[in-house]
């Protein structure tokens, strides 16, 4: 009788287990089945829980926060250009401050501009060019805007020059020239705040705005004195 009990018992928990592992396949199989969510080719969503969900700038975005991406970088790797030629070329200490500030900010912005575009599938460049103002139809002109649509964009011939200047002369036009750049990446992420859709890339905006115009102040500041 005990032994009869003991398989009994046995048969029941065995039962149970099969049971539970049933249910368990069932829920897996509606996960699996379960239908995916449509998006449009301007407005892309992350699904909840999704790979997508932890991509570097999760969320909807749209084709004015790609574009501010693609535009952008080039933008600031040209600032990075003019930053790297004040080594040895700059004598004024504001503008030594300022050329180190736009290398602690704007190399990590093009690094994470860069994993947006990665994650969303998109390219790094939106066809302007080499995207550093030589050969891309860009003109300094009054530093409000260029023939590759990037507004603020140095040419080839501003580069040039301001590779050639030394000590006060580098320092004024270095003030002058990254004015004008800054101003033009300003009114770029003025546009993405107004018509972007992804809450990382408008908050990256916001930083660019905050930041460049306290610069443009500063560099405004260093062409008073000189």
């Amino acid at each position: 009788m005990r032994a009869f009990a003991h398989r009994a018992t046995r048969a029941s928990v065995l039962v149970g287990a099969a049971a539970a592992t049933g249910l368990l396949l069932t829920a897996c199989g509606a996960d699996d089945t379960a239908p995916s969510a449509s998006v449009s080719p301007s407005a892309t969503a992350a699904a909840p829980g999704s790979a997508a969900s932890q991509a570097p700038a999760p969320g909807p975005f749209n084709d004015a926060d790609v574009m501010f991406a693609q535009m952008m970088i080039p933008h600031h790797e040209q600032a990075l250009e003019m930053a790297r030629l004040a080594d040895g070329r700059a004598e004024d200490p504001g503008v030594k401050r300022l050329v180190a500030a736009i290398e602690r900010a704007q190399d990590p912005e093009i690094r994470t501009m860069r994993a947006w575009l990665k994650g969303w599938g998109r390219p790094e460049s939106a066809g302007h060019g080499d995207g550093h103002g030589s050969g891309s139809g860009s003109d300094h002109g009054d530093g409000h805007g260029s023939g590759s649509g990037m507004a603020g964009m140095m040419s080839e011939q501003d580069m040039k020059g301001l590779a050639a200047a030394r000590g006060k002369e580098f320092d004024r036009a270095f003030a002058e020239l990254m004015i004008a750049h800054h101003e033009g990446a300003v009114t770029m992420a003025e546009e993405e705040r107004s018509k972007g859709l992804n809450p990382t890339a408008k908050k990256l905006a916001d930083d660019v705005v905050r930041t460049q115009s306290a610069e443009i102040a500063e560099l405004r500041k260093v062409l008073d004195r000189l």
